[in-house]
């Protein structure tokens, strides 16, 4: 009897319920709609051949490198005449640079043990002018997974790690595990961002490559070997960046480097061919975007 007097009153208050939240003022909010993807394309200026073309490229102000598991080359920005480089030993201590920027005088790389796990990664620095090894930083066994990607973010960093699916990836984790990391200057985490589904589901079963944030405070991505370069913005709240737009370049993914010299100048590789290639990349709008924001020379909210 009393079971029965229980089901009778729990089914009195789920008859009520609705119209006591239509009492109440309450509606169903909205379904979230994303903002719209803008398509571009890129306009190819130049091209280069560079063997070393295979893994990405930097550029300073008047050379670029090209960067190739444990080989760079140093190319003058202008002819395409190489000039210099550095190389190491196979399966060495340096075993898989991914990519690199440069500074004036120095060019800073993402070096991992790929395809080996537990994943490993360091950070290496060169000397432009002799193309020597000068310094290391061991960032050791991570969870986040395999450094691609890094640069300046505010007084810090900020560093794209991959997962894979298969080769070089883990059992319990896949490339949807893939994420941006932001460090303060002495590599401690102090945030970061989940990538969209989207963006993750086109670089399956690999990752980011290469990324950078562009001289419009938004973050560029390229996967593995689609040529796109996805553009992403910070959320206005939540973890995961915002998909605004995507480029078509005809380069095949891997790491590239904007040219400071010149503001939507960028340049990537064509892998299949050993090739550096320059861009014109078109500019990017957030008016459609209304939880989107630019990231800040230091990460702060608006």
């Amino acid at each position: 009897m009393h079971s029965i007097t229980r089901l009778a009153a729990a089914a009195f208050l789920v008859a009520i319920a609705p119209s006591a939240a239509a009492q109440s003022g309450l509606t169903r909010p909205p379904d979230y709609e994303a903002p719209p993807v803008v398509t571009l394309q890129a306009a190819l200026v130049r091209e280069f051949d560079a063997p070393e073309a295979r893994q990405g490229v930097a550029v300073d102000d008047r050379h670029f490198y090209a960067i190739v598991n444990t080989m760079i080359g140093k190319y003058d920005k202008e002819t395409g005449a190489r000039i210099a480089g550095w190389s190491g030993p196979r399966g060495g201590l340096v075993r898989h640079i991914n990519s690199c920027f440069a500074e004036p005088g120095r060019l800073y790389c993402a070096n991992s043990n790929f395809p080996r796990t537990p994943m490993a990664s360091s950070v290496e620095i060169f000397d432009t002018a002799t193309m020597t090894h000068i310094e290391s930083h061991s960032l050791g066994l991570q969870d986040e997974g395999s450094l691609t990607f890094f640069g300046r973010f505010g007084d810090g960093w900020f560093a794209g790690f991959a997962q894979y699916d298969g080769e070089g990836g883990l059992e319990y984790k896949d490339s949807r595990f893939a994420g941006i990391v932001l460090y303060d200057a002495q590599w401690r985490r102090t945030g970061g961002y989940a990538l969209p589904d989207m963006v993750l589901a086109r670089m399956a079963p690999h990752a980011a490559s290469g990324g950078a944030i562009g001289p419009d405070g938004l973050l560029y991505l390229f996967g593995h070997d689609r040529p796109e370069l996805y553009v992403l913005a910070r959320p206005t709240m939540g973890p995961t960046l915002v998909h605004v737009a995507t480029i078509a370049v005809d380069a095949a993914g891997q790491a590239f480097a904007w040219d400071r010299a010149a503001m939507r100048t960028l340049y990537a590789i064509n892998r299949p061919t050993g090739a550096v290639r320059v861009f014109e990349i078109p500019e990017v709008s957030l008016d459609h975007s209304p939880d989107a924001r630019r990231f800040e020379t230091t990460p702060r909210d608006d």
